[in-house]
């Protein structure tokens, strides 16, 4: 056992987000593709002397307490280990809040990964994303990282083949944030105008096809439309060399995937109002080396 561990909590994009309906328990049918990138928060637990639960965030702004999802990922994994020791937790935030990055969802997954580190002990794999999908849909995709199918809420998870390496522009707008909840509510609306079921068949082959498909998020329309900032993102992305970009999740983050570091960063300079990322996308054998992951142990 160990007395310390601190791991990077990666960042997600989507490379193809479809919204199909609403199910009958009220959740979104969802297909994507999940690629992991480079940007991340930092996370370092340590046993402490103190029974419970410390959480000691950098940014105010975050809650400390149950509210967290990482605190809740910490107490599932102490509950489900039977650890009854105590643990003080640090996270060092650098994935922007609410840009559909995914960065709260990464820290609980990392959080998970993380204690069967610290207490040396491991659980069978359908349970640990039992776990992880309990916490949030697209927490189980952050224990796989690399290129992934997720189906159902987006928290079943299919890993797929690595593209080859990009360079993504994250462009974080300030002063620009999407309600999850709006955002669902105004791609619902889309969907109702759309009199024939939708065709997933296309979603299907752009997972096995081709690298370089076009990239395609439901969100796109309705999020660009109530803020016409992030589609003039979008648009400059592309006029300055990005090979695809698209909104990230329901935004309002959105990115561009450049084959050049150069050419990653001369695009960067071009937004300076806003908070921008030059990062590389993850191929899997990265993810799990830098999480030391027991999924694929």
């Amino acid at each position: 056992m160990k007395n310390s561990v601190r791991l990077p909590a990666f960042a997600k994009v989507n490379l193809c987000l479809h919204v199909l309906g609403r199910r009958p328990d009220g959740y979104h049918e969802l297909r994507t593709i999940f690629q992991a990138i480079a940007l991340h928060d930092t996370l370092e637990l340590t046993r402490s002397r103190h029974r419970g639960i410390t959480l000691e965030i950098d940014d105010p702004c975050l809650p400390a307490g149950r509210e967290n999802l990482m605190y809740r990922a910490i107490e599932a994994a102490r509950h489900e280990l039977d650890f009854r020791g105590g643990i003080h937790a640090r996270l060092e935030k650098l994935i922007p809040v609410a840009r559909g990055l995914g960065g709260g969802s990464s820290d609980a997954a990392t959080a998970l990964i993380a204690m069967l580190h610290l207490t040396g002990r491991n659980l069978p794999l359908a349970r640990l994303i039992e776990l992880a999908a309990g916490l949030g849909a697209d927490v189980p995709f952050f224990l796989f990282g690399g290129r992934s199918l997720g189906v159902n809420r987006g928290d079943e998870i299919y890993p797929l083949p690595d593209e080859r390496k990009h360079w993504a522009v994250v462009v974080s707008p300030r002063g620009i944030a999407v309600s999850t909840r709006d955002a669902f509510k105004w791609v619902s609306l889309e969907l109702t105008k759309h009199k024939t079921p939708r065709k997933i068949f296309s979603f299907c082959a752009l997972c096995w096809s081709r690298q370089d498909t076009a990239l395609e998020n439901d969100f796109e329309a309705p999020v660009f439309r109530r803020h016409p900032r992030l589609g003039e993102i979008h648009r400059g992305l592309l006029q300055r060399g990005a090979a695809r970009a698209a909104l990230a999740g329901s935004g309002s983050a959105v990115f561009g995937l450049f084959r050049s570091p150069a050419q990653a960063r001369r695009a960067a300079v071009s937004f300076p109002e806003d908070q921008v990322f030059v990062v590389e996308t993850l191929a899997r054998e990265e993810y799990v080396r830098a999480l030391r992951s027991p999924v694929y142990a």
